[in-house]
């Protein structure tokens, strides 16, 4: 998978890696995905609809003329099952595996065509920073990123994202995270997902979604 060279996050990103995870997830369409996600305690199925949830939920944000800048859009988000995630977004199971990529691609095409509209200089809220359509832009691909590892755990599939994606990724929203010389491998430590030599795996992580220019 490859993506465009760049600092900036742009809507065609979020296009590029939504892709990227409906083609591996197209992979295994025939296989159980009620099995874990990885390490997680959600299954591959659970996990692909609480990444497509983030993506509707970011969009959402970004949508009202007025963005809510102290809350969220009050959609009803609750679990399906107790320990299960949260979320607004459910795929019919009716649909199958096949049905549940195609509501991932629209929430991503959701949050792409916001990033793609919205001006710069909205800011919305996120209880980790007031963000910009780039810092959701930014947060949607990580979500995708990150969880896919788990799925493709799961699954059995490879997942190899690009490394400039990974790497600016980080510098949006984890300023102060070393890319070292594997940037995906950094963002999984990051992420609370391996631990790295010198670098205990985490317990509690963080990203920061206010642009930078905002924290000054």
């Amino acid at each position: 998978m490859t993506t465009n060279v760049g600092t900036i996050i742009s809507a065609a990103d979020v296009e590029t890696v939504v892709a990227y995870a409906a083609d591996t997830l197209g992979q295994a369409e025939r296989q159980d995905w009620h099995v874990p996600a990885g390490d997680l305690e959600w299954t591959c199925w659970e996990t692909i609809e609480h990444v497509a949830d983030d993506l509707f939920a970011y969009a959402a944000q970004l949508g009202p003329r007025r963005p809510p800048r102290d809350t969220h859009v009050p959609f009803v988000c609750e679990p399906r099952r107790q320990g299960g995630p949260a979320s607004t977004i459910f795929a019919e199971p009716e649909g199958g595996n096949a049905g549940l990529v195609q509501v991932l691609e629209a929430s991503g095409a959701f949050l792409a065509a916001m990033v793609k509209t919205v001006p710069s200089t909205v800011r919305a809220h996120h209880i980790f920073g007031l963000a910009d359509p780039d810092g959701f832009a930014a947060m949607g691909i990580v979500e995708v990123l990150v969880h896919l590892s788990d799925v493709t755990a799961g699954l059995g599939l490879t997942w190899q994202p690009d490394p400039d994606l990974c790497a600016r990724v980080l510098t949006r929203l984890f300023p102060d995270v070393d890319h070292g010389d594997d940037p995906w491998a950094a963002l999984l430590w990051a992420t609370g997902r391996i631990s790295l030599p010198g670098k205990a795996k985490l317990d509690r992580w963080r990203w920061y979604a206010a642009p930078a220019q905002d924290t000054r």
